[in-house]
């Protein structure tokens, strides 16, 4: 069984928020100030409309045989359609089981907007057992089936009001949570120059999702403490070997004895 945790970063889309709002001659900074005042207007924070949203970041983690890997798709010069071309086209080959933190909230309403944006084609995701019976009771859209898993509307029991941030779960199990940046500093780093750190920090998302998965996974019987110890030692052998800082950091937030 292959498993693909993933994360997405967004800043708005400047270029919908000059033809919505009339807004043509603007800098991007100032489009972008606009449209946050607008969703303040609508709503009580400056959340942008989801078809507002333009991807950056995509960042994974892949469990697939013996292997583990962590990176983001794409490099500093891809565009946003190659990115969502990518991740559609990793599920297209791998069928993987998927693994989000309100990825059922968020990320995949986006990806499918850019997706219908960009023209990208993703047979298998949309597949509901049309074309394979094996899809109809287990695919990726409904709510309640396994080959997506938003880790967040499952712990809380598909309750609004018991949901947990990502950042608050990890620190309740001892993991690293959130290092230095947070989703709302994202903009701000884009306008900066800093994808890399916006790579970074979506790459540090996934392994605290990945690692509270595998504590679910040993919640409902599936792993048992063993698994988990030996899966947690080969996240930590994975990140040393790697020689990045964030991965470093991450290390040094993530004492054995939490485990």
């Amino acid at each position: 069984m292959t498993t693909l945790v993933f994360d997405i970063e967004t800043v708005p889309d400047v270029e919908l928020g000059r033809r919505v709002f009339g807004l043509e001659g603007l800098a991007d900074v100032q489009v972008a100030k606009a449209m946050f005042a607008q969703a303040r207007r609508h709503g009580s924070s400056d959340f942008l409309p989801y078809e507002q949203h333009r991807i950056v970041a995509i960042s994974c983690v892949m469990r697939r045989g013996d292997t583990l890997n962590v990176w983001s798709l794409g490099d500093h010069e891809s565009t946003e359609a190659d990115l969502v071309t990518r991740f559609f086209e990793g599920v297209e080959r791998h069928t993987p089981n998927l693994v989000s933190w309100n990825g059922g909230g968020f990320d995949l309403p986006v990806l499918h907007y850019r997706a219908l944006k960009h023209g990208v084609v993703a047979r298998r995701y949309w597949e509901t057992g049309g074309e394979d019976q094996s899809f109809r009771w287990n695919n990726y859209l409904s709510r309640f089936h396994e080959r997506h898993t938003d880790l967040m509307d499952v712990l809380s029991a598909y309750q609004p009001r018991a949901k947990a941030s990502l950042s608050d779960m990890a620190y309740l199990l001892g993991l690293p949570g959130k290092l230095g940046f947070s989703g709302d500093q994202v903009w701000e780093a884009y306008t900066a120059g800093n994808l890399q750190g916006i790579r970074r920090y979506c790459e540090t998302d996934v392994l605290n999702t990945w690692l509270i998965f595998l504590r679910f996974e040993m919640m409902r019987g599936r792993i048992d403490a063993t698994n988990l110890a030996a899966e947690e030692v080969r996240v930590r052998e994975l990140l040393a070997a790697a020689d990045e800082p964030h991965f470093a950091e991450f290390l040094a937030a993530w004492p054995p004895t939490a485990s």
